[in-house]
């Protein structure tokens, strides 16, 4: 039996910098922000993971839920 993929971090980093250019910022400056490092969504684009913490942070800074971002949802107000 194959493992079940939660999400995948290349289009985890696309839905952030999308709900991001929604709400008027740039990636950059919510991570600054955020106190997160300028290259975490380019980590993601290239597969790795990110902390469950700094992935809450990142959905309450955009306003949305956390499923959104991962596409489990395409209804940012669901589970927020």
């Amino acid at each position: 039996m194959e493992a079940k993929v939660l999400y995948d971090s290349p289009s985890l980093a696309k839905r952030i910098k999308a709900r991001a250019k929604e709400k008027g910022v740039t990636a950059k400056t919510m991570l600054n922000d955020l106190g997160l490092g300028s290259n975490s969504i380019s980590h993601l684009l290239h597969g790795q993971t990110m902390a469950h913490d700094r992935l809450a942070r990142i959905a309450d800074y955009l306003d949305c839920s956390v499923d959104y971002l991962l596409g489990r949802t395409d209804n940012p107000e669901i589970n927020k």
